[in-house]
């Protein structure tokens, strides 16, 4: 399976591609975030399997989302796109990231540890939301380096 790793303006078709996935996308999210560089993943010719958005919230980096094709799963490319985003993370100085996770064993394997709800930063929606902790169990997770 040859796949391809490349940074991309197109900000709504990831968007697009990870909502079936779980991604909870909201345009009047209440705390302003700004995008700093998407990633995605494709087989030829442009074929989407993958794609990562890395922004910042209040001074924090976060991957704001990230999603894997099923057939793609346990591919590597889930690892192959946190690495990239920590990449550009360190070349801009920064020494952590957080997210808001629905599959923390897999970020538990990255290294990524729970952060507790009364010491997450409070720029996460996950807490007004009528689904939390009923039918969703999202954990906000940080990694330091």
């Amino acid at each position: 399976m040859k796949f391809r790793l490349s940074q991309t303006d197109e900000y709504d078709r990831l968007v697009k591609f990870m909502i079936p996935f779980g991604l909870e996308f909201d345009a009047d999210d209440e705390v302003d975030t700004d995008i700093i560089k998407c990633w995605k993943v494709t087989q030829e010719p442009d074929f989407l399997v993958g794609g990562v958005i890395l922004a910042m919230r209040e001074g924090e980096y976060i991957i704001d989302g990230i999603a894997v094709d099923t057939p793609m799963r346990k591919s590597g490319i889930g690892r192959i796109m946190i690495n990239k985003a920590i990449e550009e993370i360190k070349s801009r100085g920064g020494n952590r990231v957080y997210l808001v996770a629905k599959v923390p064993a897999f970020f538990e394997r990255l290294g990524f540890s729970m952060v507790k709800n009364e010491t997450a930063p409070n720029f996460f929606e996950c807490g007004q939301c009528p689904q939390y902790r009923v039918s969703c169990f999202p954990e906000v997770m940080k990694l330091e380096f």
